[in-house]
């Protein structure tokens, strides 16, 4: 069986090479091979220049859109060009740690389920402000009310599917909406998601975080209109 990862980046000169080092480096169980895609949408920093030294490793499959287009684009672009039997979603900050790739992906190799969200609030959590915190809560909670689920962090990150579960899923987003409208609509097909912990240290502003409030509004606003 093969793993795809999928990581849109945009604007990582400082974190595109930790970053991708902590993914070639973890080890997965051994029945998995291991794809990289990277999706550079359209960075103007040196993000390009740091990629470069990834261009010879067979294992990776570096994709660029000539402008930002939004994390949406990115991931969905690398989603077309996967050809992994299950899918992982990895941000190119330093947020989310490879190694919680095990956890994430054990539950769909036992056969529990095809669906896997890592959750930062079953998990640990540093550095998350007050503010971004309650909103990430607020979202789960206003989720699990008009879809009747019990999911803690549909905002995450760390996003794992068989194949399979994506094939005819026509998703909109081009932006962080993504990440609700996905859940949207897997949970209108009545897919179970499961949750496991992880662990997530958070980036304020001044450190590159993408995140703002006109986003995180687009993301909420997706959770009503999926309904």
């Amino acid at each position: 069986m093969k793993l795809s990862i999928i990581i849109p980046v945009y604007n990582e000169q400082n974190t595109i090479t930790p970053i991708l080092q902590k993914v070639i480096g973890v080890s997965l169980p051994k029945e998995l091979t291991k794809e990289i895609i990277i999706v550079d949408d359209g960075s103007t920093d040196d993000t390009k220049r740091h990629l470069k030294n990834f261009s010879t490793n067979r294992t990776i499959i570096i994709l660029s859109h000539k402008f930002n287009q939004g994390k949406g684009a990115a991931v969905m672009k690398g989603i077309h060009q996967a050809t992994g039997d299950i899918i992982l979603i990895q941000d190119a900050d330093l947020e989310y740690d490879p190694n919680n790739y095990p956890a994430l992906i054990q539950p769909i190799l036992n056969n529990q389920t095809s669906i896997v969200y890592g959750s930062r609030f079953k998990g640990q959590i540093k550095n998350m402000s007050f503010t971004n915190r309650w909103a990430n809560i607020f979202s789960s909670w206003t989720l699990n009310q008009i879809y009747g689920c019990k999911i803690t962090d549909v905002n995450t990150c760390f996003k794992v599917f068989r194949r399979e579960v994506l094939n005819g899923i026509n998703i909109h987003a081009r932006g962080f909406e993504l990440e609700t409208e996905l859940t949207a609509k897997l949970l209108r097909r009545h897919f179970r998601i499961m949750e496991v912990p992880i662990q997530y240290e958070a980036r304020r502003n001044n450190h590159g975080k993408k995140m703002n409030w006109i986003k995180a509004l687009q993301m909420y606003g997706a959770l009503i209109k999926y309904r």
